[in-house]
């Protein structure tokens, strides 16, 4: 599949509570690598298979959540056309460009606020300093991992209130597909959650809808199997994160996952497997009778906590 347009998850800047101890959980805890600091404090970190420079921002902050979060297109060309179908679709509010090097080895970002509220960014351009295993003859994975070693950031789980504006920006005017669904309601046509991927993964963002704008649930982080996702509940124990749900499996996206905290309130995954996604694919739906088996495929229940804890 030739991937055009929007290619991929690109970073996500997380608001947290205390630099050095979050920079600490997510290179020890969680195994990411840091890979600089810039003149506003923020740190930059990335998944060892990552070969841009950065994926994951941390900025101190009195308040936990998301700022934002970024996609990958395809060029410069692109990143212009969607900047203007984006304001004729009149979808996307608050537009402005980002300039070159704001963020480091970043190009100019597109940013824009969407129908549940979060802020979305486009770039075409950063640089690339390589993974960890290096790209002549290399090896599975490379020496000197720590904690869960995800390979990289792979999707954000957001809640907001217009979450049919929202699904219309994303596939009308960005080009990602409804993989799956969930729908309720008395009729049983309300639109409740949507998976959408620019690619061929299950997911690239989702979205559930939320009576407040603009609140995040969680970052995920991917890891190679079912036997990591156990191996990262022991390290969750080990170092007494505080754990939400799992390891268990999801009904949606058929992936592996476990959720647990960072120490500033923010909800993390690291997850495993999923389905391959083409653009012929029918979406899935999910009505919501069957949320539960849905979300957590082994024990079929919600808990309270996963759905209304929000940062």
């Amino acid at each position: 599949m030739a991937l055009t347009g929007v290619l991929r998850p690109g970073h996500v800047q997380l608001r947290v509570l205390d630099l050095e101890a979050s920079v600490k959980y997510y290179t020890q805890t969680i195994g990411l690598i840091e890979n600089g600091r810039d003149s506003q404090g923020r740190a930059y970190l990335k998944g060892w298979d990552e070969h841009d420079r950065h994926s994951v921002i941390l900025r101190e902050d009195t308040r936990a959540g998301m700022d934002f979060m970024g996609f990958r297109v395809d060029s410069e060309a692109t990143l212009d056309r969607y900047a203007t179908e984006l304001r004729r679709s009149e979808l996307a509010t608050d537009m402005e460009w980002i300039a070159e090097n704001e963020m480091p080895y970043t190009g100019r970002r597109l940013r824009f606020r969407i129908p549940t509220g979060h802020a979305i960014e486009l770039y075409a351009h950063k640089e690339k300093d390589g993974c960890a295993t290096g790209d002549l003859n290399p090896d599975p994975w490379p020496d000197g991992l720590t904690g869960m070693s995800p390979s990289r950031f792979d999707h954000c789980l957001l809640y907001g209130d217009d979450l049919d504006g929202t699904v219309k920006l994303f596939t009308e005017v960005l080009g990602f597909s409804l993989a799956e669904q969930v729908v309720g309601g008395p009729d049983g046509k309300l639109l409740i959650s949507a998976f959408l991927t620019c690619s061929n993964k299950a997911h690239d963002v989702a979205f559930i809808r939320h009576p407040v704008k603009d609140k995040f649930h969680h970052a995920s982080f991917l890891l190679g199997s079912w036997g990591e996702v156990l191996r990262a509940a022991d390290i969750i124990s080990k170092h007494d994160v505080s754990l939400d749900l799992g390891p268990t499996r999801h009904g949606i996206t058929r992936g592996e996952t476990i959720y647990f905290f960072d120490p500033s309130g923010n909800r993390n995954e690291v997850f495993a497997g999923g389905y391959t996604h083409y653009p012929d694919k029918p979406t899935i739906t999910w009505h919501e009778s069957e949320l539960g088996k849905a979300v957590f495929y082994h024990d079929r229940k919600l808990n309270e906590a996963f759905l209304s804890v929000v940062t």
